[in-house]
């Protein structure tokens, strides 16, 4: 019982691999728990940014909804149009989503 719980008998060594197992358990919830959904996140962030397109109605990080009228500078700066006679020029990561698929924690400050 005593090599489970990593203690050491008088006159041996210590615990070896099993005192590390600890660390390694909570590095593997870690992973699973805040690393891989982050990723997971950005990946389809990253993904719907390069599916962009004239017509799209979003809203960016700052909260303005409003719909794509054309890209400039090689898709890195995007065209908004956000009423009749408003046009915004905005980067294009300073777009949070798409506007009926954007909840109020994707407006924090993430970029």
């Amino acid at each position: 019982m005593d090599l489970l719980f990593g203690a050491a008998q008088p006159g041996q060594g210590s615990g070896g691999i099993v005192a590390f197992l600890p660390f390694i358990l909570i590095m593997g919830i870690i992973y699973f728990l805040m690393i891989r959904p982050q990723a997971k996140k950005q990946k389809e962030k990253s993904s719907m940014l390069d599916n962009l397109s004239k017509g799209d109605k979003v809203v960016t990080m700052g909260g303005v909804y409003g719909s794509i009228s054309g890209f400039k500078e090689k898709g890195r700066i995007v065209l908004l149009n956000v009423d009749k006679t408003t046009n915004l020029t905005v980067n294009k990561s300073s777009i949070a989503g798409l506007a009926e698929k954007v909840s109020s924690t994707d407006l924090e400050g993430q970029n």
